[in-house]
C-alpha cells in the first residue's frame, strides 16, 4: 500500500539562525541507498534485477553501502542513489554556495516573481548599526513599490487585448525585476538541491571548509540528516591533511576578486571597457564542423564533440542578482565572485526608477556605502566576506566565465532574449557578438532573439501557481 503524505518522516535538522534543513521522505521501497546497490550488483553479476530484489530482500543494503561504496571508495556506486534536500531560510550567499558546482540540480525562489518584503535578512555581525544598514535596504525595497508600479503602468501601459491579470503580473514582475537590486545579499531565501550519495557527500568536504559560518553551519545539518538517514554512505573517514587543504582552498581560492590572468593574452573586444574575450579555440580542427554547425535547426543543442575545438574565457562585470542566474549555466566554468561595493551600483537599476525615487536611491546607496565602510565589531574590522551579507545584489561584481562552444552557444541563445533580466542579457549579447565576430567565418551559427529590449506582457505567462480547484 502507498503511504500518505502525512506518514512520511521527512527528516529536519534546525540550523542556528532558524533556518532549516530538510531531507525529503518520497516514501519509496526501494530507497536511495537501495537504488545503489541493485545498480552496482549489475557490475558484479549477469543475473538481472529480478535476482538482486531478491538479494536486497535478504540482506539489505546498508551493509552492502558501508563495504563497497565506502570501505573499499566504489565512489561511482553513490552516483546511483538520488536524494531531495530542501534548505530553507538561509542567506543568498548559502544559496550560491550550495549551487557553485557543476553538477548542482535543483530550484531556488526566485527574486524575479516573490515579493522578498518580508524575507528575514541575516545579520552576522549583530550591531545597532548593521541592523540599520540591513533595513534602510528594506524600507527602500518597500517603500518604493507603488511607486514603481504606478511608474512602469503610465510607462507600459495595457493594451485592450491583453488580459488584465496577465499584464499586472508582468508589471509586478518588472518591478520585482529593478526592486532586486537593493535586496541585499543576506536576504533568506529557499532552495531545493537533487543531488546524490556521491555528489552530497563529496560537495560538503568543501562546503564544511567555506569562510562563511553560515555556510559551515548548512553543511553541519546536511550531514547530520545524511548520517541518520543513512549513515553506512556518509560514515566516510575524514583525514587531516584533507580537511586542511579544503579549508586552504577555500580561504584562498573561494571568491573571485577580479584578478589578471596570467600568462594569456587578453584583448579588448569592440570597446567595451570592462568586457574582454580571449580564445583557444583552434579554428582548423572547428572547421572541419562547418556543415555540423551550419545545418544545425532553431532550438537544437550544438553535439557535445565541439568542446574539443578549445574554450573562450569572458571576464566582465555584473551585477550580483543577475550573477545568480548566470551561474545557472553548469556547462560553462565560473567563479564565485565577491560581492562588494568597489566596482559601483548597477546604473541600469537606477534608470528604471521613476526621477523622484532615482534620487532617493542614490542618496540612499552614497549613505549606505558609508556605513557598511565603517561596520566594526568589538573595535575589529569586518571581514569582506562578512560584509557581502550588507551588500545590495544591484552592485557589480567581477565575472570570469569559461566554456567550449556547445555550452557558450547555448548559453548565450537562452539568455540573449528579451525574457532575461536586461542586465544579463546585455552581457549575453556582446558574448554572442564576439562568437559571431570571430567564428562566423569557420560557420558557426546563431540563433538569437532579434527583438529590441522591451517590456513584454508574455512575462507575466512564466510564473508558476497553483489553479484554483473548481467548485
Amino acid at each position: 500500500m502507498k503511504a500518505s503524505l502525512s506518514s512520511l518522516k521527512h527528516l529536519k535538522h534546525v540550523l542556528p539562525d532558524g533556518g532549516k534543513v530538510i531531507l525529503l521522505d518520497n516514501g519509496a521501497v526501494i530507497d536511495a541507498e537501495a537504488g545503489a546497490m541493485l545498480q552496482a550488483l549489475h557490475s558484479r553479476s549477469a543475473k538481472g534485477i529480478e535476482d538482486h530484489l531478491l538479494i536486497l530482500e535478504e540482506k539489505g543494503a546498508e551493509k552492502f553501502m558501508e563495504s563497497f561504496y565506502v570501505g573499499y571508495g566504489h565512489k561511482s556506486i553513490g552516483d546511483c542513489g538520488s536524494i531531495d534536500i530542501f534548505i530553507e531560510g538561509v542567506s543568498m550567499l548559502v544559496a550560491k554556495a550550495v549551487q557553485d558546482s557543476q553538477l548542482y540540480c535543483g530550484q531556488e525562489a526566485s527574486t524575479r516573481y516573490i515579493d522578498f518584503a518580508a524575507q528575514e535578512f541575516r545579520d552576522p555581525v549583530g550591531t545597532p548599526l548593521s541592523g540599520e544598514i540591513l533595513e534602510a535596504w528594506r524600507a527602500f525595497y518597500v517603500d518604493s513599490k507603488e511607486e514603481l508600479l504606478a511608474h512602469l503602468r503610465a510607462q507600459f501601459p495595457r493594451k485592450e487585448t491583453e488580459n488584465e491579470a496577465t499584464y499586472e503580473k508582468a508589471i509586478a514582475a518588472r518591478s520585482f525585476d529593478i526592486l532586486r537590486g537593493f535586496l541585499p545579499a543576506g536576504a533568506t531565501t529557499n532552495l531545493a538541491w537533487h543531488t546524490n550519495l556521491r555528489q552530497a557527500a563529496d560537495s560538503l568536504c568543501w562546503l564544511r571548509n567555506h569562510p562563511l559560518q553560515e555556510v559551515r553551519d548548512v553543511a553541519a545539518g546536511i550531514q547530520a540528516v545524511l548520517v541518520e538517514r543513512y549513515p553506512s554512505s556518509f560514515s566516510h573517514k575524514t583525514y587531516p591533511a584533507s580537511e586542511q587543504y579544503y579549508a586552504e582552498m577555500m580561504r584562498d581560492n573561494k571568491y573571485f576578486e577580479g584578478d589578471n590572468i596570467d600568462g594569456v593574452q587578453r584583448h579588448k573586444m569592440m570597446g567595451y571597457g570592462d568586457f574582454s574575450a580571449s580564445s583557444s579555440i583552434n579554428t582548423k580542427l572547428l572547421s572541419k564542423y562547418r556543415t555540423m554547425m551550419e545545418s544545425r535547426p532553431p532550438k537544437t543543442e550544438m553535439p557535445k564533440i565541439l568542446s574539443e575545438c578549445g574554450t573562450i574565457q569572458f571576464s566582465f562585470l555584473l551585477d550580483f542578482g543577475s550573477f545568480r542566474d548566470i551561474q545557472r549555466h553548469r556547462a560553462v566554468t565560473q567563479q564565485m565572485p565577491i560581492v562588494g561595493t568597489q566596482y559601483g551600483f548597477e546604473e541600469w537599476y537606477l534608470r528604471e526608477l521613476p526621477e523622484a525615487l532615482r534620487v532617493k536611491a542614490r542618496a540612499l546607496l552614497k549613505q549606505q556605502e558609508g556605513r557598511i565602510s565603517s561596520l566594526t565589531l568589538d573595535g575589529c574590522s569586518i571581514s569582506k566576506e562578512t560584509l557581502q551579507y550588507y551588500t545590495a545584489m544591484g552592485y557589480r561584481t567581477p565575472n570570469r566565465v569559461t566554456g567550449g562552444l556547445p555550452a557558450l552557444v547555448y548559453l548565450v541563445e537562452l539568455r540573449a532574449t528579451r525574457f532575461v533580466h536586461p542586465t544579463l542579457r546585455h552581457r549575453a549579447k556582446q558574448i554572442a557578438e564576439v562568437l559571431i565576430t570571430d567564428l562566423y567565418k569557420h560557420g558557426l551559427r546563431l540563433h538569437l532573439d532579434q527583438d529590441p529590449d522591451r517590456f513584454d506582457v508574455k512575462r507575466g505567462e512564466h510564473d508558476i501557481q497553483l489553479k484554483e480547484k473548481a467548485i
